[in-house]
This record gives structure tokens, C-alpha cells and sequence, in this order.
């Protein structure tokens, strides 16, 4: 063996050790352990009516917040792109602070606005409606959700926006172009792989959202805080298994497939 050879062997060897130790052992043993209730444990998430309205909610609320966020973020970052005013960047900033909040922040941010407490529900029963509450259903999450995702779609946009050729644009209203034709065939067609790539992030991140959910799934259940319940209040480590396979499952066919549709032809 050559010198070169061996010293490149030895420089890997810790990185190869900790792959295997920390991602690819844990991931074998995650992938085997349904097993251990046989081959219909790795199918619970379609069988099981539970498990599956647990899985159809969280790709709804997904779906939702995904499609949500990548039109505000659009309109948001397209505008801060195109338009230079005073406090420009002081704004963005403030639009893409929550990306340095955890999960868990965003969870009590939404609790303290439409929780028991929250100045919604002191407004409603001012009103003579009652304390309406909405932090800890569908919408709480809805809202939670768009709020944590959002700062990073204005930031994709922002600055894909702002890497586009102008000329392009010109040429278009040179020709005749309206506003809306060239809303759909200049900038749709530039950005489209810019909003694939982050319609992707965006629905995995929500797919795979603990903290927020956590904080407010209290009537509202998504596949995260099942497998939570699943190996943590009844030790079903296989069932959780399981359920983590097919979230995972899904998510990765998500990124890849965006990967395929932005990569090179």
C-alpha cells in the first residue's frame, strides 16, 4: 500500500467510524425493529385507523403550510428584491428573526395570543362570544407553522430574486408584455426551482415539526407526537419504529424528488 493511500485510509477512518456509530447503526436498528412484531408492524401506519388519521392530518397541515408559505414568502421576497427603500434590510432582518427561535418559542408565542389567556380570548369574551381560543387545534398549528417556515422562504426568495438577470424582464415589457404575462413567463419559470427546492424544505420541516407540536397538539395530533406517545408513555419501540420509517419514507421522496426536478437534465 502507498504512502499516500494509507494516510488517506487513516485521515478517514474516524469519520468512517463515526458515520457508522452515530447514523448508520442507529438507522439499521430503526429499519429492523418492526420486524420484531412481524412484517405487518411495518404497514401500521395504513392499517391501523388511528396511525392513519394521525399521518393524513399531517400531510394536510403540511401540504397547507407549504403552499401558504411559499406564496407569502414569494410576494415578500420578490418585493424586497425589486424595491430599495430606507430600513430595507433593517425590515428583512425583523421578517427573518423567528429562524432563531426553536420550536418550542414559536409554540408559546402562538399559546400567548390564542391560548386561555391570550389577548384573543380577552377580546371575545369582551364581545359577549366567550373565551375563543385557537392555539391548540389545527389552527394554532396552522399558524405556528407558517410562522416558523415563512423567514426562511423570504430569504430564499429574497435572494434568488435578487440573482436574477433584469434583462430579462426588460426584454419581456419590450415586446409588449403585460404585468401578469410576465409575472408567469419570466419570473414563474426563473424562480421555479428555487420554489421547488424550498416548497421541499418547508414540507419536510412541517412534517417533521416536534417542539411546535408538542407545545399545541393538545386536539390536534401529527405523526411526531404519536411516535412520541408511542415509545415514550407505552415503550412500543417497535410501532414507533414504524411509524418513523414511513415519515421518514415520505419526506425523503419529497426532497429527492425535488433534487431530480432542480438537478441538472
Amino acid at each position: 500500500m502507498s504512502p499516500s493511500r494509507f494516510l488517506l485510509l487513516a485521515c478517514s477512518a474516524p469519520a468512517v467510524a463515526f458515520f457508522a456509530a452515530f447514523w448508520l447503526l442507529p438507522v439499521l436498528q430503526l429499519l429492523v425493529l418492526p420486524a420484531s412484531k412481524g412484517w405487518s408492524a411495518y404497514f401500521a401506519v395504513l392499517t391501523n385507523a388511528r396511525y392513519l388519521q394521525s399521518l393524513l392530518q399531517t400531510l394536510s397541515l403540511s401540504l397547507t403550510v407549504t403552499l401558504v408559505t411559499l406564496v407569502l414568502g414569494a410576494a415578500v421576497g420578490i418585493t424586497l428584491a425589486r424595491q430599495r427603500f430606507a430600513g430595507r434590510q433593517l425590515l428583512l432582518s425583523i421578517l427573518t428573526l423567528p429562524l432563531s427561535f426553536p420550536g418550542v418559542i414559536i409554540g408559546f408565542f402562538m399559546i400567548l395570543l390564542g391560548g386561555r389567556q391570550g389577548p384573543v380570548a380577552d377580546l371575545s369574551e369582551w364581545l359577549g362570544q366567550g373565551r375563543i381560543t385557537f392555539a391548540y387545534g389545527m389552527t394554532g398549528l396552522f399558524l405556528a407553522y407558517v410562522y416558523f417556515s415563512l423567514p426562511r422562504a423570504i430569504a430564499t426568495y429574497t435572494a434568488a430574486a435578487s440573482a436574477m438577470n433584469p434583462h430579462l424582464e426588460e426584454a419581456a415589457r419590450s415586446l409588449g408584455a403585460s404585468r401578469w404575462r410576465v409575472a408567469r413567463d419570466v419570473w414563474l419559470l426563473e424562480l421555479a426551482p428555487t420554489t421547488l427546492a424550498c416548497g421541499a424544505i418547508v414540507f419536510a420541516t412541517a412534517m417533521g415539526a416536534f417542539g411546535t407540536a408538542f407545545t399545541l397538539s393538545s386536539k390536534f395530533e401529527v405523526l411526531p407526537i404519536t411516535i412520541y406517545n408511542e415509545f415514550t408513555n407505552y415503550a412500543n419501540f417497535a410501532l414507533a419504529a414504524s411509524l418513523s420509517i414511513a415519515l421518514g419514507l415520505i419526506t425523503w421522496l419529497v426532497l429527492w424528488a425535488s433534487g431530480r426536478a432542480t438537478g441538472p437534465a
